[in-house]
């Protein structure tokens, strides 16, 4: 079964690169028009929305810090002058974390992280939502969070705790707009090729180290994650909401390791 989403509007965040451009570009070969969203790579999203013209979808580029809640209303108002509508948000724009240990923690790396990953998409799905509510067509959201909602690693701790927060953000908003015919979903990607992982690019011998604890013995690619996308944004999705969608090559069946 082909999926198909023609005519809708899709605003990814964070679609400058890696999972972000992934989806926007899997969404607009299956007839979606994409806002691309970017915080500082402008460069990045202008080549992810040349690749959404070229796939024969429409697209156009927002910037946004989406912690700030004046910046992400400008966002949404931005897409609402091109397209007039948005029928599906992916929250996928975040950061990681160090700093340390959470009782070392310098309160401006947990403040950073918190903002990026869970007040971003909390200040989205609010714009979302309310647009979703008025077209009265319903809508999707969707929510990228981390196989770390579920494992935390000592020294990430606001990047864990902030996917964890992001869980029930999606669980809590499903229960809210259910009744508009309005889905929330959340895949939570596993080791993914991307950005945020570029030591996987260069360290052979810690790519190999962590396949190996995948039991589909490979990292994943953005593209995996954009099938997802598509299936949790498509009508063959109409009955799924507030669930957490694991993508991550069978790694969270082996945790925590033995």
């Amino acid at each position: 079964m082909e999926l198909r989403l023609d005519g809708r509007v899709a605003l990814v965040t964070g679609s400058d690169s890696g999972i972000g451009r992934g989806i926007a570009l899997r969404f607009a070969a299956s007839g979606a028009n994409v806002v691309v969203h970017y915080y500082s790579d402008e460069e990045g999203a202008e080549e992810t929305a040349t690749a959404v013209r070229r796939a024969g979808s429409l697209a156009t580029v927002v910037q946004a810090d989406v912690g700030s809640e004046n910046e992400v209303e400008r966002m949404f108002e931005e897409a609402d002058a091109v397209f007039g509508r948005v029928d599906i948000l992916v929250n996928n724009a975040g950061v990681g974390s160090g700093g340390g240990n959470l009782h070392e923690l310098d309160i401006a790396v947990w403040d950073r992280v918190l903002r990026t990953n869970l007040t971003g998409p909390f200040l989205c799905s609010q714009q979302a939502a309310r647009r979703m509510i008025a077209q009265g067509a319903g809508g999707r959201i969707i929510n990228i969070s981390s196989v770390h909602e579920e494992s935390c690693w000592p020294g990430s701790g606001p990047y864990c705790v902030s996917k964890a927060g992001l869980r029930n953000l999606t669980r809590t908003q499903a229960i809210e707009l259910a009744g508009h015919g309005i889905t929330v979903n959340d895949i939570a990607p596993g080791m993914i090729l991307t950005p945020m992982n570029s030591r996987a690019w260069v360290d052979e011998e810690y790519l190999r180290s962590a396949e190996a604890q995948i039991p589909l013995r490979r990292a994943g690619q953005p593209d995996d994650i954009a099938g997802m996308a598509l299936f949790l944004a498509s009508d063959a999705a109409s009955y799924c909401t507030g669930s957490t969608f694991f993508v991550d090559g069978g790694w969270m069946l082996t945790w925590p390791p033995v």
